[in-house]
C-alpha cells in the first residue's frame, strides 16, 4: 500500500513528466505537497523507489524515471499487488483483498502487508508480501486486521524485538498507553507507546536509546493498535 504522500508525490511527477517531459524540481515537489523541508521528500523518493514506482538515474540532475503506476493513477494491474492510499480521516474504508483474513480451524491467516519502523521512523507500509497464521483468539473486537513485520529495537522494553510480527487491528483512535502504529506529517509510519497531552502528541519509545517524539495532534495519524505478537526462534 501507499501513504496518502507517496501516492500524491507519484501523481505530480508524472504529471510533470508527461507534460514537460523532465520530472519536477524537489523544491517543486515540496511546494505542491506542502512540506517544511525537502528531506520529506528525500524519504517519500525513496519509499517510491523501493517499491518499484521510480528509478533514480546515477550522475543525472533531476533523473527520475517513473517505472509504473498504481491502478488508481491509471496503471495496469499486477497479479499479487494492491497499492492502497492510508488515509486516517477514513477509518472505514474496506480493506484491500490481500488484507482479508482468511480463518483456518483455530487460526486466522493475516497478510503482512510490509514493514514497521520500531525505530527511526520509515515510510514503512507496502503491500502483502506473505501471510502470517495466528491463533484466533489474537482476532478481537471489531475492525479488520492485518500484520506487520517490526524493524528496529526501540520498543525492546515492551517486549517488541527487530524481526518479530505484530498483529494490528485497524482504527484511528487509541487510548493513552496504547501502542500503535502512528503515521507521521501522512509520510513516516512508526510503531510506538501513544500519549496524548492537550494538543500534543507523545509517540514513546520502550528503549531508552530513543527519544520521545511530541507532535501538534494533526499531525499524527493513528493507522492501528497493537493486539499481538508472534516471534520465530
Amino acid at each position: 500500500m501507499l501513504t496518502k504522500k507517496q501516492l500524491d508525490l507519484l501523481a505530480f511527477i508524472h504529471k510533470r513528466v508527461q507534460r514537460d517531459g523532465v520530472p519536477p524540481s524537489f523544491d517543486e515537489m515540496k511546494l505542491a505537497l506542502d512540506l517544511r523541508s525537502k528531506s520529506g521528500i528525500h524519504r517519500l523518493i525513496t519509499a517510491l523507489e523501493e517499491r518499484g514506482f521510480i528509478r533514480r538515474l546515477a550522475h543525472r540532475a533531476r533523473a527520475i524515471e517513473v517505472v509504473k503506476l498504481p491502478e488508481s493513477l491509471g496503471g495496469l494491474p499486477n497479479p499479487g499487488f494492491a497499492p492502497r492510499v492510508i488515509d486516517g480521516d477514513k477509518p472505514d474504508m474496506p480493506p484491500p483483498a490481500a488484507a482479508i483474513p482468511t480463518t483456518t480451524g483455530n487460526a486466522v491467516e493475516l497478510s503482512v502487508m510490509g514493514k514497521i519502523a520500531a525505530g527511526v521512523p520509515i515510510a514503512a507500509i507496502s503491500h502483502a508480501s506473505h501471510s502470517v497464521s495466528v491463533p484466533s483468539g489474537m482476532i478481537a473486537g471489531s475492525g479488520e486486521h492485518y500484520a506487520l513485520e517490526v524493524k528496529g529495537d526501540s520498543m525492546i522494553d515492551a517486549g517488541i524485538n527487530d524481526g518479530d510480527v505484530v498483529v494490528i487491528r485497524e482504527t484511528s483512535v487509541a487510548d493513552n498507553g496504547d501502542i500503535v502504529v502512528a503515521l507521521v506529517e501522512d509520510s513516516e509510519a512508526t510503531l510506538k507507546r501513544f500519549k496524548r497531552s492537550g494538543t500534543s502528541i507523545a509517540l514513546e519509545a520502550a528503549n531508552p536509546a530513543y527519544e520521545t517524539r511530541v507532535l501538534p495532534a494533526d499531525k499524527v495519524k493513528v493507522q492501528g493498535r497493537l493486539v499481538g505478537l508472534i516471534r520465530t526462534y
